[in-house]
């Protein structure tokens, strides 16, 4: 059995995400003549190391190579990443969700331009003052806002439409978070509650990221809001 197969052998043996290092004292303790080999190759390295150091910089270097691709999923949310033993069938049903979640910006927008193709003049004015509002957020409060579809349009179970009836302002980091599930779409009261909460943690940050937060520009947005809600 060839060393790279040992390595995805041992990692085989979890049952669960696992770190390099904790890959590293699998393979030392499954293998120990790799454990050996290892340590006789660093005897008169210049700089101080171990055997287990040694075969953890190798995995963790055949990782980043992609040496494991299509065997290993890697968890890189929180240092350090963690890794994982797939099954082909598993390598698959990733392989098929990674290029569904690639073609969504695609699929999204299609159905966008359908739906605007369709618009009449008052629906067509709404969505271009939603956009400008959001972009006026972005410049004037530095607020990544995204207009999101309450009913989220790739919903496969109910799918939401691409109307103003449907837009709403959320965080980008809520927006992510929400994915393509249905939420209750804010009324205009909880809409300009979520919009002052978010001003407010602004507020605290202000001086340090330059920000003038202007009482008059935020009063006129969301009357603008209020008028195309």
């Amino acid at each position: 059995m060839k060393i790279h197969e040992k390595y995805l052998e041992t990692l085989k043996s979890f049952d669960d995400y696992v770190t390099v290092s904790e890959w590293a004292i699998g393979v030392s303790e499954k293998y120990p003549e790799l454990l050996r080999n290892a340590e006789s190759q660093v005897e008169n390295h210049q700089n101080e190391t171990t055997g287990l150091r040694a075969i953890g910089a190798r995995l963790s270097a055949r990782l980043s190579k992609g040496r494991f691709d299509g065997f290993v999923k890697i968890d890189d949310s929180e240092k350090p990443r963690k890794v994982k033993y797939i099954s082909e069938d598993e390598f698959k049903e990733k392989e098929n969700q990674d290029i569904e979640e690639d073609l969504e910006p695609i699929n999204r927008r299609e159905i966008e331009k359908k739906a605007e193709d369709k618009f009449a003049l008052k629906e067509l004015y709404r969505l271009d003052e939603f956009r400008n509002i959001q972009k006026s957020f972005k410049m004037f409060f530095n607020l990544d806002f995204e207009l999101d579809h309450a009913k989220a349009l790739l919903n496969k179970e109910d799918a939401g439409k691409h109307h103003p009836d449907n837009f709403q302002f959320i965080l980008k980091y809520h927006n992510g978070k929400k994915s393509n599930s249905n939420w209750q779409r804010f009324t205009i009261d909880e809409q300009i509650i979520y919009i002052k909460k978010c001003i407010e943690l602004q507020e605290l940050v202000a001086k340090e990221m330059k920000l003038s937060l202007d009482e008059n520009i935020l009063d006129n947005l969301l009357s603008r809001l209020k008028a195309v809600y």
